[in-house]
């Protein structure tokens, strides 16, 4: 949980799109652990409108870090239905955070020597491939993504039943549909024109087949994507345009703001 929100006085108290703001979690996912009983609000307004406390915070800051660490839900429910106001393990939990935060410090240098390897094929006057673009960028939303270890194991899993050439082909039609919706944007071919949204169809259907088929975990998937494209957009964006010719700054975020519109 990042940038989470001050749990100093007791009587503190956050709305939904507060905690959502301040946690980096997004709604989506606030109101599915409300669901599933694993976070709530404790309290509720006259108008019903749900209000976090502190313990609530904390109760929050236990699940990211224990999914963090590659728990299912159903196993972090089961964790902290052993309670929560034990101090040994908390800090035993705070241990485990600080191993997977090592983990995370060498998957940045992994990530470094890749944007360095790009940057050296530039240099020497050549482009790299499509693919080596986007193996940077699903690292990138690894790190940045929050996902945990049992969701990048389960999408390994899927891209490994696909299988290489599926995935490459995946990727490299990936490319081709965002390209072609730049043309469209650059036209000014509304949103809502057919072949804007046969555009969109292809970009659902290789969305729909890279989904390992577990909902809970195409749910956190999808919510973590959601939350690294909120928090990280610009900078993907600048990466991929200082990467690909036919990206100009802002591309990007254009585009996927325009792809939402022809979806909905």
């Amino acid at each position: 949980m990042t940038g989470g929100p001050s749990v100093r006085g007791v009587n503190e108290h956050w709305s939904i799109g507060d905690l959502a703001k301040a946690s980096g979690v997004t709604i989506r996912t606030l109101y599915y652990y409300d669901e599933i009983g694993l976070v709530g609000a404790s309290e509720r307004t006259a108008s019903g409108h749900r209000r976090y406390t502190a313990d609530d915070v904390r109760r929050l800051y236990r699940v990211r870090a224990l999914t963090q660490l590659g728990l299912s839900l159903e196993d972090v429910a089961r964790v902290l239905a052993r309670g929560t106001s034990d101090l040994a393990a908390l800090r035993d939990l705070l241990h485990a955070q600080l191993a997977d935060l090592e983990v995370r410090a060498r998957q940045v240098n992994e990530l470094s020597r890749r944007v360095q390897g790009l940057v050296a094929q530039l240099d020497g006057e050549t482009m790299p491939e499509p693919a080596r673009f986007l193996e940077t960028l699903e690292l990138t939303a690894q790190l940045y993504g929050g996902l945990s270890a049992e969701q990048r194991d389960a999408l390994a899993e899927r891209r490994a039943e696909l299988g290489d050439d599926t995935v490459d082909a995946m990727r490299s039609e990936w490319l081709t549909i965002f390209r072609e919706l730049k043309g469209h944007l650059a036209a000014g071919t509304p949103a809502d024109d057919p072949e804007v949204g046969a555009l969109a169809t292809r970009w659902q259907r290789i969305a729909a087949s890279l989904r390992t088929g577990r909902l809970h975990i195409d749910r956190q998937v999808e919510a973590s994507s959601e939350a690294m494209w909120a928090r990280h957009g610009d900078r993907i964006g600048r990466h991929l345009s200082d990467q690909v010719d036919w990206l100009e700054p802002g591309d990007m975020a254009a585009i996927v703001a325009y792809l939402q519109r022809a979806r909905s």
